[in-house]
């Protein structure tokens, strides 16, 4: 990112998005990885993982305020899962729904950021129809 004139609270944004996509991918990740023993996917999601990152890791972290965030208690679709699947499938979606977040807040700081979140989406997209479909 170029010099900021982004506020505390998109920092925030930035923030709890970021971590968002990444703990998506994560447990997608490690299902492939631990259960299904697949290299292949699990490397795919490790390497999208780590595309997701910005330069500006202090910022994020000074402008952090989880203790006070309004929505932090879990609603109860979020508390259970019936299989596997919706495991996966909500992991998806909350990974795709960030990386569109980040993508929309970098359009005012910088486009290259934009475009990688953007790229990080339709990937996620791709990796969810083969995934998923390959758990029918």
């Amino acid at each position: 990112m170029k010099s900021s004139s982004l506020s505390p609270e998109i920092y925030r944004v930035i923030d709890a998005n970021l971590n968002r996509l990444k703990e998506g991918i994560r447990v997608v990740e490690d299902i492939m990885r631990y259960r299904d023993n697949n290299k292949e996917l699990s490397s795919k999601l490790k390497s999208l993982r780590h595309k997701a990152k910005i330069n500006k890791t202090l910022e994020l972290l000074k402008n952090r305020d989880s203790i006070n965030d309004v929505l932090r208690s879990s609603t109860k679709s979020e508390q259970k899962r019936s299989d596997i699947t919706s495991i996966l499938t909500a992991n998806f979606k909350r990974a795709e729904e960030s990386a569109r977040v980040l993508e929309e807040i970098f359009k005012l700081e910088d486009i290259e950021q934009s475009e990688n979140f953007k790229t990080i989406r339709y990937e996620l997209y791709n990796l969810e129809k083969e995934i998923v479909l390959s758990e029918q």
